[in-house]
């Protein structure tokens, strides 16, 4: 049984003649622990796609199961506890507070749990470190780099240890250097088990995952597409 099955996925704006398919008919699988791009042209349904795997945007058509859970079927209350307990997310425009240090940044998705200050204080900091940020804690957003801030918005994803990470173009705003160094933190995650999906349009970044989801006009342009490793 695979752990993400999206059975004919639909999306649509709008109704009769006028409505419009973000989404049309998508159907695929992914097993615990791939690394999945998402790639094609801008409209082409990427960000829906991605949003529609993040219990955020329920589709009009089709059904969506995660660990055989039949997603869009939960209640409201069950549907937040399944994002906050399989989900984590990252953004290509950071969304750091920018009057909290890196350190509370990376608290937040802890604020509604029962662990004591000091314990998410703790996992805060170890996971601060684990994306290569130890020493940075108290530093505010103005205070790092683009590629510092985006591995602390990856800190904030992965603190509560999710088993999932969706990504929509984490490296969109970052140089070739930069970009390279997210990528080998995102497959170090991928390496110790974590399933991400991630939106790109970088061919460079796609070379890092196991294969490609790519879309056409909302479609499935091609599945299973393997992009050779670009050489630095």
């Amino acid at each position: 049984m695979s752990y993400i099955s999206a059975e004919n996925l639909v999306k649509k704006y709008g109704a009769g003649e006028t409505a419009v398919h973000a989404i049309s008919g998508i159907s695929f699988m992914i097993e615990t622990g791939e690394f999945i791009g998402i790639m094609g042209e801008s409209g082409s349904g990427k960000s829906t796609l991605l949003t529609i795997l993040g219990a955020m945007n329920s589709p009009s058509e089709g059904v969506l199961k995660i660990d055989d859970m039949n997603i869009y079927s939960l209640s409201p209350d069950k549907m937040a506890d399944f994002r906050k307990e399989f989900l984590g997310f990252v953004f290509q425009s950071f969304h750091l507070m920018p009057y909290l240090t890196a350190r509370e940044n990376v608290m937040l998705p802890l604020t509604t749990t029962k662990f004591s200050k000091r314990v998410k204080i703790k996992m805060a900091d170890e996971t601060l470190k684990r994306v290569g940020l130890n020493g940075k804690e108290m530093r505010l957003p103005n205070e790092l780099s683009g590629g510092e801030k985006e591995r602390v918005a990856i800190a904030r994803a992965i603190v509560n240890e999710p088993p999932i990470l969706l990504a929509d173009e984490p490296t969109g705003n970052l140089d070739t250097a930069t970009t390279r160094e997210v990528m080998e933190l995102l497959k170090s995650l991928n390496s110790d088990g974590m399933t991400i999906l991630m939106v790109t349009h970088n061919h460079e970044c796609a070379s890092y995952t196991d294969r490609i989801i790519e879309l056409s006009d909302g479609k499935l342009a091609n599945y299973d597409l393997k992009l050779k490793k670009i050489k630095a």
